[in-house]
């Protein structure tokens, strides 16, 4: 049985018009991410990086081409569906952990089910499990202000994860870390990988990282070449 796809773009392409000019960001791309799958997205400031990571998110929509998750095409989707897609099968990371600081950790975990409605018991249990697994089970009480920017970091992978997502968007999620963090979350990340089968698609300026995961695309000029 050939992998499931979680996330397809087809012929996706998208430009901006500013005062009459336009500016061309993203041309013509063609992208899968199968389950499971680990893949890396390189490239200078302003390639378009974070154009693409909104496209696939379906918080944008492209000029032109499409973008399905779970083989459900974007465009066809209203905007409360969309969210619902995400909150479903997307998990998000990003630099900066954006944690409620209002929150324990465990309740910042539990927050994409707060949102969909009622915390069940099993839900709360899992995101006590992850944030376990992540290395912060003695921490799930602690707020954000009590605790260092790695431990917040893990806090965001955990909630990422709490819903059982088929994919993972992060968007340099070691970039505001120090060296010894950074690497420590990079092995996490790859560990969770391979222990849940969740699907991630990283988005980093760390080549060192990025050669070392076994798909690597380059975002150059608007277009996104595979590597390896």
């Amino acid at each position: 049985m050939s992998p499931k796809s979680v996330l397809t773009c087809q012929a996706v392409s998208r430009h901006f018009d500013l005062i009459g000019e336009t500016v061309d960001v993203l041309n013509d791309i063609d992208f899968n991410v199968e389950q499971g799958q680990m893949v890396a997205i390189v490239g200078t400031s302003g390639s378009g990086k974070t154009t693409l990571l909104n496209l696939l998110a379906g918080l944008d929509d492209p000029s032109s081409g499409s973008i399905e998750m779970v083989q459900q095409d974007f465009s066809q989707l209203s905007d409360k569906k969309r969210a619902n897609l995400r909150n479903q099968h997307m998990g998000f990371v990003f630099q900066f952990h954006h944690l409620l600081p209002e929150f324990s950790a465990l309740d910042n975990v539990l927050m994409p089910w707060r949102i969909h409605g009622k915390v069940s018991p099993e839900a709360r249990q899992y995101a006590e499990e992850l944030l376990t697994l992540v290395g912060l089970g003695e921490r799930m009480r602690h707020r954000p202000a009590e605790m260092s920017g790695g431990e917040r970091q893990r806090v965001a992978i955990a909630r990422a994860l709490v819903k059982n997502p088929d994919v993972v968007l992060m968007d340099e999620p070691t970039g505001n870390l120090d060296e010894s963090t950074s690497e420590s979350i990079q092995q996490l990340i790859e560990t969770l990988n391979r222990d849940l089968s969740v699907s991630f698609v990283i988005v980093t300026h760390n080549q060192e990282w990025a050669n070392r995961l076994p798909n690597q695309y380059r975002l150059t000029k608007g277009h996104l070449t595979k590597i390896c």
